[in-house]
């Protein structure tokens, strides 16, 4: 039917059916003869007479090029305005027929050709819509996706160094006190007493990421895993070997709390306008709230204290209740955001500890932080300011800082951090890495009384004005040996004590190095193998140092396994 409605001669063709006597006047013979006898068109542009600005220059095109049914006159016109005979008329239209029979024929040929193929095509078609409404029909949700993540952490510590009877001296017991470690007993022959034990752990993430409008999300995370008691935690007596990976979920005074589902984060995020995005939610991290994350470093790999963009302090990812908003134009942005590590505590007595909490109050645990930024596809920077108040989780753990800048952390009543981070992926060469930078300052204020960094003597207090520091460089390799594979290392120095309040009464030598060397198996599009080893030159700090002097030192090996679904 769709030849018949391009055909311009179609009312012509019709009126043959029609029981009209033929005039003598509309015989014309020799018009027809001469019409029927010229060769066939190949492209319009053989007629002088057909331009394009002619109403119907395209349905003349189109039966030129696709039926080649359409002749011309012997001087090369094709007299489009000329009126036409029903002689001439049948001429045309049966030209049109015979090539559509050859082409019905040729379809016909092809047809029982590929006869079996055909077949075979036509039921995957219809297994496929038998399959599209089976899983219409049993979706759990129209707006949400869930994807997964599991993570097998096969490994174990060494240890060595000359201080294994090392006692804490009596003025750092508030540094062990506040990061969980009781200080009087032996503190690297604690260390050394978890050597030898190979551990086996998990990680399991879900993510379930829904969509209302196609623009907004609301993300819930459950969360499982069982590293409380393992070497790769971030708990004292060596903090620093705690991985990314590594969670478990905290229930109170229990001593393993592992294999429990928890709900690990839950917020909604949504768009203002063309560029602002807001974040709100009562399981929030400040990352989430943030325009871009200034390192192309992975976050999955090894050592926690190399995910911190090089600035703990800054990037301290505190958890808990809390909004932001971010502006974005082009690779340029600004974000803002609130965090309350205890926003879920009613109490605001900081006399009710621990039970004390709440937003905007000395116990919220809760940070401030603002970044400006410009990510491009090649070089990102950033800059960032976070205040941090009501101590303890609001600032560093274990896994990122030696016990005295933990202990800073928590003893402050409140501290300002400032980090500077970047990255730089080359599009060119397989040898060249991906480089990822960072540094980061913390200053401490509060209340002296509190400090541990005091002197051997225990005259003098020094948190009100002590400094900390960290770094770190990161390099990942794409594609090395075989397509999806990589290869990566990470130097640098967790957050340590550079300077007390007062040097002339405590001297301070906490500085310290840690180190990762990893290679990914990408054996799947799902499953990946990851062997790597890491060192730790001083995870202790100033406590295997003073006083009198001694070394410490930490290295690992495992294997992680990551699936993905």
């Amino acid at each position: 039917m769709k030849l018949f409605q391009q055909l311009l001669l179609a009312p012509a063709a019709i009126g043959l059916l029609a029981p009209i006597a033929v005039q003598a006047a509309d015989l014309n013979i020799s018009g027809v003869n001469q019409y029927a006898s010229q060769d066939q068109v190949t492209s319009i542009n053989q007629f002088s007479d057909v331009r394009p600005t002619d109403w119907a220059f395209q349905a003349l095109s189109n039966l030129i090029e696709k039926y080649g049914c359409v002749a011309g006159y012997p001087d090369g016109t094709y007299r489009g305005s000329k009126a036409m005979t029903r002689y001439e008329a049948a001429a045309l239209l049966n030209a049109c027929l015979d090539r559509v029979t050859e082409v019905t024929d040729e379809l016909k040929r092809l047809m029982k050709e590929f006869e079996q193929e055909l077949a075979v095509i036509r039921g995957r078609v219809d297994g496929l819509e038998a399959r599209v409404g089976e899983l219409e029909a049993s979706q759990f949700s129209t707006t949400t996706k869930l994807r997964g993540v599991a993570t097998f952490v096969l490994g174990a510590n060494s240890f060595g160094g000359d201080r294994w009877t090392t006692v804490a001296p009596p003025v750092y017991q508030a540094a062990f006190a506040a990061t969980g470690f009781d200080g009087s007993s032996g503190i690297v022959s604690r260390a050394k007493a978890l050597e030898g034990a190979t551990t086996f752990n998990y990680n399991l993430d879900l993510f379930f990421d829904t969509s209302f409008t196609g623009k907004d999300l609301l993300r819930t995370r459950l969360r499982a895993g069982n590293f409380g008691q393992s070497a790769y935690s971030g708990n004292p007596p060596v903090g620093l070997n705690a991985m990314e990976i590594a969670f478990e979920e905290s229930c109170g005074s229990r001593a393993d709390c592992g294999d429990v589902l928890a709900v690990n984060r839950l917020f909604y995020q949504f768009p203002i306008g063309a560029n602002f995005t807001a974040t709100v939610g009562p399981r929030v991290r400040q990352d989430d709230m943030m325009a871009f994350w200034p390192s192309a470093y992975p976050a999955d790999t090894v050592l926690d204290i190399f995910t911190y963009a090089g600035a703990p302090g800054t990037y301290s990812l505190n958890l808990g209740g809390g909004g932001g908003l971010w502006w974005k134009s082009g690779n340029f942005s600004i974000s803002a955001n609130y965090v309350s590590g205890n926003a879920d505590v009613g109490s605001p007595n900081l006399n009710n500890s621990p039970n004390c909490g709440g937003i905007g109050n000395d116990c919220s645990q809760s940070t401030f932080t603002t970044q400006i930024g410009w990510a491009g596809p090649v070089l990102g920077l950033a800059a960032a300011y976070t205040y941090s108040q009501g101590g303890g989780s609001a600032g560093l753990y274990g896994g990122n800082g030696t016990p005295l800048a933990v202990a800073g952390f928590s003893l402050a009543d409140s501290v300002n951090s400032v980090g500077l981070s970047g990255y730089w992926q080359p599009t060119f060469g397989a040898w060249f890495p991906s480089i990822s930078y960072g540094w980061g300052i913390n200053t401490y204020n509060g209340n002296a009384a509190n400090s541990p960094l005091t002197s051997d003597s225990g005259y003098g207090s020094v948190v009100d004005g002590a400094q900390s520091q960290s770094w770190y460089v990161g390099m990942q390799w794409a594609d090395v040996f075989w397509k999806g594979n990589a290869l990566g290392m990470a130097v640098g120095q967790p957050t340590f004590i550079t300077k007390s309040g007062d040097n002339s009464v405590a001297s301070i030598r906490d500085g310290n190095y840690a180190m990762e060397g990893w290679y990914k198996f990408q054996v799947t599009d799902n499953i990946s193998v990851t062997p790597a080893i890491y060192y730790l030159s001083a995870p202790l700090g100033q406590l295997t140092r003073y006083p009198g002097g001694g070394s410490f030192n930490n290295f690992g090996g495992l294997l992680k396994t990551t699936f993905r679904f």
